[in-house]
């Protein structure tokens, strides 16, 4: 039961400061949602996303800051075993399945809905 509430209070710490971002600093959703991405590929890169994830669970692996994490990972292994061409090769592998979703249901939801623009 302890972890759920952990997994909220962190998750929704992760939102609020990217609420924070929007409505105090101004920043367009798409700074924000970048600005967390480099957050998350910063900490994963130091060390110090991993801890988190495996404190909140959920509450840090939900938000969009893992994204960023997940891609440091994958080049940081692929790097490790393949060298400098597997920086690229480790991003895309580890991180494929969720970008083809997010065009997959894209394109899906534009077939159905209509998009403006």
């Amino acid at each position: 039961m302890e972890k759920f509430i952990w997994a909220f209070i962190i998750g929704g710490l992760i939102c609020v400061i990217g609420q924070i971002m929007m409505d105090v600093f101004k920043l367009t959703p798409a700074h924000t949602m970048t600005t967390l991405v480099v957050a998350g590929a910063v900490l994963g890169g130091l060390g110090l996303y991993e801890p988190l994830l495996e404190f909140a669970g959920a509450g840090a692996s939900v938000p969009i800051s893992s994204f960023g994490n997940s891609l440091v990972k994958g080049a940081l292994s692929e790097a490790e075993s393949t060298g400098i061409v597997g920086v690229l090769t480790g991003i895309f592998e580890v991180t494929s399945a969720g970008i083809s979703a997010a065009v997959i249901f894209g394109f899906m939801a534009s077939l159905i809905f209509r998009p403006k623009g």
